[in-house]
């Protein structure tokens, strides 16, 4: 017995199918199918264009003269070897590596200049760190009566205020507190040894 998957459609296979058959009118001199390509590409196609050449006039002209060259060769994309979005990149890119090239070269810092730019995600040691913080936190709530353990995590992981959560409990506002209050110390007692 043969198992049949269901075929599923996503939004990104829809824009992929109708920019293809854009892209196919196009080929057959119509201009709204071309300017339908125009809308469905040009901020992306804009961007590689910037990335190469930075915004701005070469930019732009790179981008224009990418467009005449889509216009002149869009009977030549053939959907069976490459996304049209591929496709139309590869034209976009080099555009903007012919116009890199005509002016000279390029305006990009050497890659030593990378070794300055700060990079605001934690690094390796922080993030392994985190985690051995995170997995002593989670055994020491593990510890403490089930009672004290919920008010902990609705008051500082749900974000729960105390009177919510002595009307949650049902209980006097200055119980609730004097709980909260003791569970925390047996929280940093755990945590120190």
């Amino acid at each position: 017995m043969e198992l049949v998957k269901p075929s599923y459609r996503t939004g990104a296979d829809e824009a992929r199918e109708r920019l293809s058959a854009a892209l196919a009118r196009a080929a057959e001199g119509d201009r709204r199918a071309f300017y339908e390509v125009y809308q469905r590409s040009s901020a992306k196609l804009y961007g590689i264009c910037c990335r190469i050449l930075g915004e701005g006039h070469d930019a732009e002209e790179a981008l224009q003269h990418a467009y005449l060259n889509i216009w002149r060769r869009a009977d030549r994309f053939d959907p069976s070897r490459a996304s049209p979005i591929t496709w139309l990149a590869a034209i976009a890119r080099n555009s903007a590596i012919d116009r890199l090239r005509a002016r000279g070269g390029a305006i990009m810092a050497p890659i030593e200049d990378a070794a300055d730019i700060a990079d605001p995600a934690p690094d390796a040691a922080s993030l392994a760190e985190m985690a051995e913080d995170g997995a002593r936190l989670h055994a020491c709530l593990g510890d403490l009566p089930g009672r004290e353990a919920g008010l902990i995590r609705a008051a500082f992981l749900e974000g729960a205020s105390y009177p919510e959560l002595a009307q949650r409990s049902s209980e006097p506002l200055g119980t609730v507190k004097s709980r909260i209050r003791r569970a925390l110390l047996k929280l940093r007692e755990c945590l120190s040894r």
